[in-house]
């Protein structure tokens, strides 16, 4: 990656940060709910019924409800769990189930560990993101997970990362490993972005 390229990447990141730590908690909790009606509607629309999410952190449109709902409902759904070596093992989702911190301080959690190779099962990938642009390109928080797992995979299913409604931008900063995704989650709405992913 360039030194522009990572420095754009950077500070876009410390941009988005600065401004999702200001936004106060009815705000959240509005963005939490408006995300779960959304990826329910996601689900329904694509006859998921096994997919892959991920416990989002205080400042992160948040996806709990989401995953107990979707458990609820009968869906098997997998949650990461960081590795040292760059790859993401996998877990099957429980109800409230309990967490430790990864790897970057990030909420994880327990269960048993399925390989890297065990999201090549599912219909439907939600991921995290900082923002994503019109073309379907996802700027991520820096650590490149989610994009080595997304290009290592045989047969991809659509991929949404989730955001709030202003971090669907004009364009991020991307370098040759990024990797595009099918369509944003917001709060308010699903956009297709990708459509030969979806």
């Amino acid at each position: 990656m360039s030194d522009a390229i990572a420095d754009a990447k950077r500070a876009m990141r410390a941009d988005l940060r600065e401004r999702r730590q200001t936004i106060s908690e009815p705000a959240r909790e509005a963005a939490a709910d408006g995300i779960r009606t959304q990826l329910d509607a996601l689900v329904d629309r694509l006859g998921a019924t096994s997919l892959s999410c991920f416990l989002s952190t205080t400042t992160e449109p948040g996806t709990r409800e989401f995953v107990n709902a979707a458990i609820d409902r009968g869906l098997r759904v997998l949650l990461p769990i960081t590795r040292a070596d760059g790859l993401l093992d996998w877990t099957v989702a429980e109800r409230d189930g309990s967490e430790i911190e990864g790897l970057f301080g990030m909420p994880e959690p327990t269960g048993e560990l399925l390989g890297p190779i065990a999201v090549n099962d599912v219909d439907l990938m939600i991921i995290p993101a900082a923002a994503v642009d019109t073309t379907g390109m996802r700027l991520g928080w820096g650590r490149g997970y989610f994009d080595k797992t997304i290009g290592s995979m045989e047969r991809c299913p659509p991929v949404y990362a989730v955001i709030f409604d202003d971090e669907l931008v004009p364009e991020v900063p991307r370098d040759l490993h990024d990797q595009p995704v099918a369509g944003v989650v917001t709060p308010t709405r699903i956009v297709d972005l990708h459509p030969d992913q979806s």
